[in-house]
């Protein structure tokens, strides 16, 4: 079998070709892939600074910087995986509920073929019906959470569904195991204790910033896969679990976070663990001018593909 493979820059200069995830083919639908990349160009669920509706174009242009082989751990993923992009869900630009249909329905459709989507986000409201649509096919899944926030509100403004809400919505619903949900990176001022609390209180694990701050996090996720086990695991990373002076273009930034090595570490750390999709949401291009954000989250999406079952790895 010949496996689709990213345009090379020996082929096309980086900065031509058309703009798909890594100069991947692009696919029409997710049928025979192994894994795939979507977009999700949703903000209508942010509630402080909007832009990242343009997250998945502007992830895809500076992911043409991305080369197919894993220098650091060895995973050469377009040599065993059917990989391409596959586009954009057509959102709902202007109501949020029917947005959030569209794209469980999307991943419904998706999933009816046996693939790990990866999704470009789109504000973290879209892991809400990813999840739904992920648990009809997988049950409820373990959970690796990255981000500064806890989202886990009982509404904003009133609205039960919003970037802030997501994952009490996932517990409510019976998306994910609460034994089995690990929350990393969470910091910054709050409403009350209840911000980090409430997650405790069902069971999740919290790791708070301070707890990372200058130290490695393998062991960190050494301790996490011995608990996972076996069991379908989900990654959803918020940008902004990272520092805002690696990571600027998002649109709640909160000092102290983690380095970008540490999101790599984390991700890395789930090798051996039966990942079956993830996503990297809140990238706000116009709040980053260099782009640097977007690279940085076209790296941590090649990073979660260089970590899904049937990977190819050679010695480093």
């Amino acid at each position: 079998m010949s496996f689709n493979q990213p345009l090379g820059g020996n082929q096309m200069p980086r900065f031509g070709g058309i703009p798909t995830m890594m100069r991947l083919p692009e696919a029409k639908s997710a049928a025979g892939l192994d894994a795939c990349f979507v977009g999700v160009p949703l903000d209508i669920g942010a509630s402080n600074r909007s832009g990242t509706r343009m997250g998945p174009r502007s992830i895809r242009a500076e992911s043409c910087l991305l080369r197919p082989f894993n220098l650091a751990t060895g995973a050469a993923p377009f040599e065993s995986l059917q990989v391409a992009d596959i586009g954009d869900v057509a959102i709902n630009t202007f109501n949020l509920p029917d947005a959030v249909r569209r794209i469980e329905e999307a991943y419904d459709v998706i999933l009816e073929n046996d693939v790990a989507p990866l999704t470009l986000g789109g504000d973290h409201t879209i892991t809400y019906p990813i999840l739904q649509s992920i648990a009809k096919k997988h049950g409820p899944v373990a959970l690796i959470h990255i981000d500064a926030h806890a989202d886990v509100g009982e509404h904003m403004f009133g609205e039960k569904i919003a970037h802030g809400t997501t994952f009490r919505r996932a517990y409510e619903d019976g998306l994910i195991n609460p034994n089995l949900t690990f929350q990393i990176g969470l910091r910054g001022t709050g409403y009350s204790p209840d911000d980090f609390n409430w997650s405790r209180s069902k069971g999740f694990t919290v790791v708070t910033s301070d707890e990372c701050q200058g130290v490695s996090l393998a062991p960190l996720m050494e301790s996490i896969k011995a608990k996972i086990g076996d069991t379908k695991v989900y990654i959803s990373f918020d940008i902004d679990g990272l520092d805002p002076s690696v990571a600027p273009g998002t649109g709640t930034p909160e000092i102290g976070g983690l380095t970008a090595y540490q999101g790599q570490q984390i991700i890395r750390g789930c090798k051996g663990l039966n990942v079956i999709g993830g996503d990297v949401v809140e990238i706000s291009p116009p709040y980053d001018s260099t782009g640097n954000t977007s690279l940085l989250g076209a790296n941590l999406l090649f990073e979660m593909l260089c970590v899904l079952p049937g990977v190819k790895y050679h010695n480093v």
